[in-house]
């Protein structure tokens, strides 16, 4: 497992280094061959937020990657909840491949540990269509402010791909586009 530790505001001692490997080493063990582990701590200069130590991070495997962001008053608060989450999520992927594979032989998805109990599988409660119309990236912003959601999805009329505007946490927007 590659493991990329990256600091956003802040100084990266080993200390903290070492605790960041230890916590995520383990979660080698529920995921089948992580490839990519990229962590990103960050302190929010904010005085009035109390839970500023900020942890990110992606995993990239060979299924999903899995992403998670914690914040708490220090950084091993954080990294432990950062790890509890993407165990979850780990878990619940492993769950899912073992109800569509039963007879995945001894890999190692099919020797992991069991789901958490009382845990619920994400259900879908709403499917919605709609056309998706040509405009561009800025046009797409505009409708998205005026419709309230978080996200509009629109087929971007610069490179007649479908694309994805989103409103960030810090207030501004991202775009989603697909690689060619």
């Amino acid at each position: 497992m590659q493991l990329q530790i990256k600091g956003k505001n802040v100084e990266m001692d080993d200390t903290i280094r070492s605790y960041a490997e230890e916590k995520l080493g383990k979660l080698e063990r529920h995921l089948a061959d992580p490839t990519k582990v990229e962590l990103e701590l960050s302190l929010e200069k904010n005085p009035s937020i109390a839970d500023n130590h900020i942890a990110e991070a992606t995993i990239w495997t060979k299924g999903p990657t899995l992403r998670a962001r914690e914040s708490s008053v220090d950084w091993r608060a954080s990294i432990d909840e950062l790890v509890d989450k993407l165990e979850r999520q780990a878990k619940r992927y492993q769950a899912k491949r073992r109800n569509h594979h039963p007879h995945a032989g001894n890999s190692a998805l099919s020797e992991a540990t069991p789901v958490v109990p009382g845990e619920l599988e994400p259900l879908i409660v709403k499917t919605k269509q709609f056309a998706v119309k040509p405009m561009t990236p800025e046009e797409a912003v505009l409708q998205l402010e005026l419709i309230g959601h978080d996200f509009f999805v629109f087929r971007n009329s610069e490179a007649n791909e479908v694309a994805v505007v989103y409103r960030r946490r810090d207030g501004n927007f991202g775009l989603i586009e697909p690689q060619s």
